[in-house]
């Protein structure tokens, strides 16, 4: 199975959201502040689940602007400086497909670690 290409990327920084459409026919909405805290960089996710650092406070994150890496990725500049992770196409339509899973797993994680949305 290939993985689907994006045929149209369009930021909406007033609502804060990524609109990524990919040739499989899916559209998917992400919210800034869901691609900042599953950002793909070592930073955020570690060499290995152990190491994983939670991000907080990112409710109001927004991208700034999107930089193209060859033809598999794009890399994505967050407001709050973070711009270290590389989003490729799979992982893009993945944290699309998967966003009511993710994010209800970043939500239990916050409450576990005692932390709480402030939007």
């Amino acid at each position: 199975m290939s993985t689907p290409f994006p045929t149209d990327l369009k930021l909406h920084q007033h609502s804060r959201k990524l609109e990524v459409s990919f040739d499989d026919g899916s559209v998917f909405e992400l919210p800034c502040e869901y691609l900042r805290v599953y950002s793909p960089s070592a930073e955020v996710r570690g060499h290995g689940p152990e190491q994983a650092v939670l991000q907080v406070g990112k409710e109001n994150v927004n991208i700034t602007a999107i930089e193209p890496v060859g033809n598999y990725a794009v890399k994505l500049v967050f407001d709050d400086g973070h711009d270290s992770g590389l989003y490729s196409w799979s992982y893009l339509h993945e944290l699309g497909s998967r966003r009511a899973e993710y994010w209800a797993r970043y939500l239990e994680a916050l409450a576990a670690a005692g932390h709480e949305r402030r939007g």
